[in-house]
């Protein structure tokens, strides 16, 4: 007889059948484990384990798959979308593994939901946020009308369908990994993160979807993802939906110059990192060279300075004066609208909220402040509120139909994001906007221009 379990993040396999011992030798990771006088392999080859017996006609007494076995005869009230509906197949027809990457505010929790309806089987969703797992939370009881357990926010509650945090998922997958038999990853691109991986490697649940508005990492670390999750079988770009299912949008570039102080701070601190660059042989080209240049500071003077030149340098061009002044002027002509001002920096949000008293949210601000000024900016009492990288995703956002990116890190997930926060369909069909100021002849125009 040959058995199948889940212990510890890994599936035991233990068997005195050798057509069972020979079929086990060609499935990647499964290794011999003397102390149990069986096989072992992470919990994530329990579909190919099952699969290989399954293809030599070899018996098994399936106990993972009888763990699994609840019966929710989950239903939906959705009608999914046609572009949903089209990720869903696809996604489907791919053995039920993959990543869909689709814009922010396309509807990608109405996509888990129909997953989670075609297979009714306990599903385990893991989100990067506290407040994206209340937001899971709220729309799946609702939904489903059934109890939704939680790891995370001080809660660890299981249920057939629980919502976890990845931090609480990191912590519980090798103890409850074999409990589902679906589990969805909202924002997968966290996965490319070294620790987080464990948490796939430790679940069995044969079916996997990977939900994103941007998968590709600049690191490369998206492979990682499609070897844990499945590759990308369905994607969307914002203008494949613009106009229709999101709102139409323009990106209106606006440039401004560095006073003739800043200009003389920014060309020093530059120079001095560029000088750094051009004797250590360091490009600057991936991250990987800044990560040597972190390295190097550590114990190298040059490169210490180096660094710090490069932040002074960044400071000076993404907080300029003249940013600051067109801020005004962009507010004083959308004070009829819903503006969110997005930046880099801590202390410009605070700069803005005090020269403009305007609602700040920064990683400083408490969640029940936070919740507290998202929900008068839904209701109106706020009309504008400016952020440091928080809202950027992993939470639930109101609409509004103007943005505007004062700085940022530059990279094309961090831009999408926040333009998705401006596409929900508008009531009115109207425009959304995101202006980009950018300070000229510096590094952040040369991003910019790589980004477009």
């Amino acid at each position: 007889m040959t058995t199948l379990r889940f212990e510890d993040g890994t599936v035991h396999v233990r068997t005195d059948d050798p057509d069972a011992t020979a079929t086990l030798a060609d499935v990647p990771s499964v290794e011999a484990d003397p102390r149990s006088g069986g096989y072992r392999a992470p919990a994530m080859q329990y579909a190919a384990i099952r699969d290989a017996l399954d293809a030599a006609e070899i018996e098994y007494d399936d106990r993972i798959a009888a763990a699994v076995a609840a019966d929710l005869s989950l239903s939906t009230t959705y009608d999914l979308r046609e572009y949903q509906q089209a990720a869903l197949d696809a996604w489907l027809d791919a053995d039920s593994r993959g990543v869909v990457e689709l814009p922010t505010g396309a509807g990608k929790t109405v996509l888990a939901v129909g997953a989670m309806v075609a297979h009714s089987v306990p599903t385990l969703v893991v989100v990067p946020t506290i407040d994206l797992q209340d937001q899971w939370i709220r729309e799946l009881e609702t939904e489903f009308d059934v109890p939704v357990g939680r790891f995370g926010g001080g809660e660890q509650r299981q249920e057939a369908i629980t919502v976890s945090t990845y931090d609480s998922a990191y912590l519980r997958a090798d103890d409850v990994g074999g409990d589902f038999g679906l589990v969805v990853f909202d924002e997968v691109h966290h996965l490319g993160g070294q620790g987080y991986q464990d948490i796939p490697r430790f679940l069995t649940a044969p079916a996997r979807l990977g939900l994103t508005a941007t998968f590709e990492r600049p690191d490369g670390a998206h492979e990682q993802v499609t070897e844990l999750v499945g590759p990308r079988v369905y994607q969307l770009d914002v203008d494949d939906l613009a106009g229709e299912h999101l709102a139409d949008y323009e990106v209106r570039r606006i440039e401004v110059e560095l006073t003739a102080e800043e200009r003389e701070r920014y060309d020093e601190a530059q120079s001095t990192f560029v000088d750094y660059l051009k004797r250590s042989g360091l490009s600057m080209q991936s991250g990987s060279d800044y990560q040597k240049l972190v390295m190097r500071s550590g114990n190298d003077p040059r490169a210490r300075e180096a660094l710090l030149s490069k932040q002074r340098a960044r400071d000076v061009m993404m907080n300029s004066d003249a940013k600051v002044d067109k801020l005004g002027r962009l507010l004083a002509r959308h004070r009829d609208d819903r503006v969110i001002v997005f930046t880099a920096s801590t202390d410009l949000v605070y700069r803005i909220a005090r020269q403009f008293l305007v609602p700040p949210i920064t990683n400083e601000t408490g969640t029940k402040e936070r919740r507290e000024i998202l929900d008068r900016f839904r209701d109106g009492t706020y009309d504008t509120v400016v952020a440091a990288n928080v809202l950027d995703e992993g939470v639930d956002v109101p609409d509004a139909n103007v943005g505007i990116l004062i700085s940022g890190s530059g990279s094309e997930r961090e831009f999408t994001q926040r333009l998705g926060r401006i596409l929900r369909p508008k009531a009115d069909d109207s425009t959304a906007l995101l202006y980009e100021l950018v300070s000229v002849e510096t590094a952040e125009e040369r991003v910019a221009d790589r980004r477009r």
